[in-house]
């Protein structure tokens, strides 16, 4: 088959203008970016703000592998099906990150014959979103810096910032660094360190603001750091909320672009779901779901990750319904979770099968808790046997879950008739509504050992001091009643990332707590995990170039 970019450059890519009458836009509802892409403005959303929502259909997978399991291509296959079926549908996802994009995992474009294009900017630079975001938040880091050489009048702490520098590249070396050497004129030497700019809280503020003024009030809520007497120090307190909202007042738009069988999609925001709350942005899925009868939209990596913020931290910032959950699996990453390593992924083994869809079990469960109707979709490859899909598909109506097999990479829309239509009987049912995994009134502890019990299956949490007493600061700050947002690895069920399957007798361990006021949530960090990611041995970007004429060449 050939690959992603030579079936993304020899797509028939219409004009935006066209994509955008499709829906039925005016002409000022939307700003050209070029000829394929476009902003959508704020008037449209007010315009939209009174219409209807049409059905969001929520895509989510089991704990990734290396082996993929294609999230992003089915959640595009499944728009396009729509349309195959004759449904007014949308298409919502997350921007790309360059950290991952020339690093290991890969785009989040989609691929094979269900992409969103054009493929090659919406992986790279696209409308400049993430360098807005970027952007917005180094200035801040720099105005925290002038404000302490130019005699602290706020009085803060330099052990004690909270705000670290971002950058939109995977680089370890960054991780930890000193600033502020070189003698007075340099400014005043500290530690600090860089996140990866989709780890910035900027960013998911982006992604759960509603609307400009609602984006500037968050942003003067984000915590920079404490005072020598352990006060918070906000950015309102350095009155830079307006100069950011203005570096940001074009980031804030959605954008439109099409697949590859030019079904409308929206693209907007970029937030790691490991590390971050791993969602689209409110506007982006709520203007698509004005816009359309279906709304399909994915969340980062697994339901215990993606789903669960999406359910308890976007649903209820954004009063999102969600009528449908599709849950994603393939073959080859079941049997790496039975223990199969990568190089023997193509034999045909249903034994090692039997450990490995316990994973999917666990993530079913999450779903069915949340009291959301589900269907799994076997994102076929190459490589499967009908030995291998049958077991999955035999397993699943032995437990009245409802299956269906997707070819959507090799057949577009085509490839997810069997699925779009179980997904539209399970959305188009009356609703018994959602079940959140936590109540706010809870403590911030016990939503973090709700999710971890509940959606991860472990045993407790282990709190280290640092984090308790973090935890008890943040209760007294009048903080305890907003969501947590769990950062950890997407590779387990644990924090652990080499329990794979469905691990059992563990423990998360809570090393520490942040403050992401402006977003509206706690950060947890579990294990082991970092929020400035580090590249492969080797990465993606050794093999892309440009040629003579600036195709794109080696992008997937």
């Amino acid at each position: 088959m050939k690959s992603d970019i030579d079936i993304a450059q020899e797509a028939t890519i219409k004009p935006i203008a066209e994509i955008a009458g499709k829906l039925g836009l005016d002409q000022g509802d939307w700003e050209p970016y070029g000829h394929t892409k476009a902003k959508l403005s704020e008037a449209l959303m007010n315009k939209l703000e009174a219409k209807q929502n049409g059905k969001v259909i929520l895509v989510t997978s089991i704990n990734p592998t290396k082996a993929g399991e294609g999230k992003s291509t089915v959640t595009v296959g499944l728009g396009q099906a729509m349309e195959k079926i004759g449904k007014k549908a949308m298409i919502a996802l997350r921007e790309p990150s360059l950290g991952p994009v020339m690093g290991m995992k890969g785009g989040a474009a989609g691929g094979g014959y269900s992409q969103v294009l054009p493929m090659e900017d919406i992986n790279l630079h696209f409308t400049g979103d993430l360098h807005a975001i970027t952007t917005a938040n180094n200035a801040l880091a720099a105005m925290i810096d002038n404000h302490i050489h130019r005699g602290n009048a706020l009085n803060i702490d330099p052990r004690r910032i909270e705000w670290k520098r971002v950058m939109d590249m995977n680089d370890r070396a960054l991780r930890q660094i000193v600033v502020g050497l070189g003698g007075p004129l340099r400014g005043v030497p500290r530690e600090d360190g860089f996140n990866i700019t989709v780890a910035s809280e900027i960013m998911a503020i982006i992604c759960l603001a509603t609307n400009l003024n609602d984006l500037k009030t968050r942003i003067s809520n984000i915590i920079i750091g404490y005072t020598y007497d352990e006060k918070p120090v906000t950015a309102g307190d350095l009155k830079v909320e307006g100069a950011l909202t203005l570096l940001l007042k074009e980031a804030i738009k959605p954008n439109l672009v099409q697949t590859t069988e030019n079904t409308p999609a929206v693209i907007h925001g970029g937030p790691f779901a490991n590390i971050a709350h791993g969602c689209n942005s409110i506007m982006a899925t709520k203007t698509a779901a004005k816009l359309s009868d279906y709304v399909v939209t994915e969340a980062g990596f697994g339901a215990d990750l993606g789903a669960e913020k999406f359910l308890d931290i976007k649903s209820r910032a954004g009063e999102l319904k969600t009528d449908a959950v599709v849950i994603v699996a393939t073959v080859r990453a079941i049997k790496m979770h039975g223990g199969i390593d990568h190089a023997n992924l193509s034999n045909e083994n249903v034994e090692v099968m039997k450990d490995g869809i316990e994973n999917l079990a666990k993530h079913i469960e999450t779903i069915e808790a949340f009291g959301l109707p589900l269907v799994v979709a076997i994102n076929k490859f190459p490589t499967d046997t009908a030995a291998e899909i049958e077991y999955i598909t035999s397993w699943c109506k032995s437990r009245d879950i409802d299956v269906a097999l997707t070819d959507v990479h090799a057949k577009g829309g085509e490839g997810g008739i069997e699925l779009v239509s179980k997904v539209v009987e399970k959305a188009d049912a009356p609703s018994l509504g959602l079940n959140y995994i936590y109540d706010l009134d809870d403590t911030l502890e016990t939503k973090i050992k709700k999710i971890a019990q509940t959606v991860y299956g472990a045993d407790d949490i282990d709190l280290s001091p640092k984090a308790k007493r973090q935890l008890s600061s943040y209760e007294e700050a009048g903080w305890g009643k907003l969501p947590v947002c769990m950062a950890k690895t997407q590779y387990s069920l644990s924090d652990d990332p080499s329990l794979i399957g469905r691990p059992e007798n563990f423990t998360i361990s809570i090393r520490e707590v942040r403050p992401s006021i402006g977003a509206g949530f706690i950060v947890v960090l579990t294990g082991d995990i970092l929020t400035m990611p580090g590249l492969p041995k080797n990465p993606a970007a050794l093999n892309m170039d440009v040629d003579e004429d600036g195709k794109v060449l080696g992008l997937f």
